[in-house]
């Protein structure tokens, strides 16, 4: 039996910034950071789930640049939300190669909110672009997704940093990846900020409880990029590389003290 420790990864949600996530993958691959276990909400659902896919970070980064706004923005009569959601759903499909949760190498967790119960809900099996599908709709842009009697939204609106998730998944160690809360300072003109400044802005206090839990907590500084900015993709990637570089030595630590202790 092995003594390595399992290792978990934890991707907070946070809209354009979570971007930098795809920078905090390439430095813990450079670093031959093997990771076992994936949760995350929102972005980092989405960002999570193609590398558990098998997708290298260097070409979830150009996939992102490439991927402009118009070609997964589908408008609607906004009643329940202004987006459809219908084109980023195929784009999911597309790049998940439309397999399920429970078929992939590395252990992967999809959190979402069931609006009908105001209560977390995990996806640990299932199509993996339906479970995305439901942890990026934020309330209020996009539709959300009804199925099997739930009504489902951004998994950042009841657990925006999913480390107890990892942990319950099996997880020795819980690296989780913080981008951040907005800092608008007078920003805020566009609808997209005011919906998610103000799930910022109720997740405070489950986010402390969820940053308590990790054991390496990576921050990268993102506080001035809007959440709107989907094109500032080379800039959060490389803040999300930086400042995971500069915590590679502390998950050595955490990994050797673990094998020890084992």
């Amino acid at each position: 039996m092995s003594n390595k420790p399992k290792i978990g990864l934890a991707l907070g949600s946070g809209a354009a910034k979570g971007l930098a996530h795809i920078g905090v993958l390439k430095a813990l691959e450079e670093n031959n950071i093997e990771i076992d276990y994936v949760a995350g909400s929102s972005i980092g659902a989405l960002i999570g789930s193609i590398y558990c896919c098998g997708i290298d970070p260097d070409t979830i980064e150009r996939i992102a640049m490439q991927l402009d706004r118009k070609l997964w923005v589908d408008l609607s009569v906004p009643k329940r939300g202004f987006i459809k959601g219908d084109r980023i759903e195929e784009i999911i499909k597309l790049l998940t190669k439309e397999r399920n949760i429970e078929d992939l190498d590395k252990k992967l967790a999809i959190v979402a909110t069931d609006l009908k119960t105001s209560k977390r809900y995990i996806f640990t099996e299932g199509p993996i672009y339906k479970a995305v599908r439901a942890s990026i709709s934020i309330p209020g842009i996009f539709i959300p997704l009804k199925m099997n009697n739930m009504v489902l939204v951004d998994g950042g609106v009841t657990d925006r940093l999913p480390v107890t998730v990892v942990k319950q998944m099996g997880a020795d160690i819980v690296i989780g990846v913080d981008v951040g809360f907005s800092n608008n300072q007078g920003r805020i003109n566009h609808i997209f900020d005011v919906i998610l400044q103000s799930i910022d802005v109720m997740s405070m206090q489950i986010l402390s409880n969820s940053v308590t839990h990790a054991d390496i907590l990576i921050e990268p500084h993102l506080s001035d990029i809007r959440p709107s900015r989907f094109d500032e993709v080379e800039k959060c990637v490389k803040r999300g590389y930086n400042e995971a570089k500069k915590r590679i030595g502390d998950i050595n630590k955490v990994l050797e003290k673990s094998i020890v202790m084992k």
